[in-house]
This record gives structure tokens, C-alpha cells and sequence, in this order.
């Protein structure tokens, strides 16, 4: 079994799947459009360009991601709530890299930096929208 995340984006699904693989050392493994879907399935053309499905293949890890338009997902547009991509590093020094790139345009929660738990965590709403915690495992560094 394997659990996979699902992002949903408005139009900017393949712009964050590229991001997020330059970042996390990934490669995205799929990215359809919708305008490659059947002739019959109905979506505006408008959203043509938009994808309907993209993975990004992270070592072992992965997530998944759309575009979602508002008819088929009627509250894309509000902020996401209730989840966090979370990334786990060894490093202390490559979690502070991958917290100020994902960082970068978007909105620090708490910024990275050692706390009872973790020699290196913080959390952050990156330029997407999307909310992500980084975090550094203690056992590594002792």
C-alpha cells in the first residue's frame, strides 16, 4: 500500500509540479491536460491547458495534483485548511533549504529553527497556497 497526497491547484498545477520537483530533487512522471482528455468529456475550453492529473515521483515518495476548475471543486479558491505536506530531512542544513526555496514567494508560518522536538522545523503556506511543515528527525543528529 502506499498513500499518496493529492493537490488541488487553479491552473497552476503543472508551474507547482515543476517547482516542486527542482526543489525536492523529484521528477514529474505525468502530466495530463485536459484538453488531451476524450472528445465527449466535458470541460470548458478554457481549461484546456489545465491538468487533470500529475504525479511527481520523489524518491520513493510521491504526490499527486490537478487543476481543479471551480464547477467540478466550488471552494478551490478558499485557502486549504486542515492538512500540511510534511517533509522529513536528516539534515538540519537541507531542511532550511527546502523550507526558504518553498518559502520563497509564499507565507512563513513559523520560520525554521531548533525547537523541543526537532533540531530544525518550520512551517509555511508556499506562493501556491499550499501549506507545508519541514521538519528535521532528532534521531539523525544526535
Amino acid at each position: 500500500m502506499k498513500i499518496v497526497t493529492s493537490l488541488s491547484f487553479q491552473g497552476a498545477c503543472r508551474e507547482a509540479f515543476e517547482f516542486y520537483a527542482g526543489v525536492l530533487g523529484g521528477k514529474v512522471t505525468a502530466a495530463f491536460p485536459f484538453g488531451d482528455g476524450p472528445a465527449d468529456m466535458p470541460v470548458d475550453p478554457k481549461y484546456r491547458d489545465w491538468l487533470m492529473h500529475a504525479w511527481l515521483d520523489v524518491g520513493d515518495q510521491s504526490i499527486m495534483g490537478a487543476d481543479m476548475p471551480p464547477e467540478f471543486a466550488p471552494n478551490i479558491d478558499k485557502p486549504k485548511n486542515g492538512f500540511d505536506v510534511t517533509v522529513h530531512f536528516n539534515d538540519p542544513a537541507e531542511g532550511k533549504r527546502v523550507f526558504d526555496a518553498l518559502s520563497e514567494g509564499g507565507k512563513v508560518v513559523m520560520p525554521f529553527g531548533e525547537t523541543f522536538w526537532s533540531p530544525g522545523y518550520g512551517s509555511l503556506i508556499d506562493r501556491f497556497g499550499i501549506p507545508w511543515m519541514v521538519n528535521t528527525n532528532p534521531e539523525a543528529c544526535e
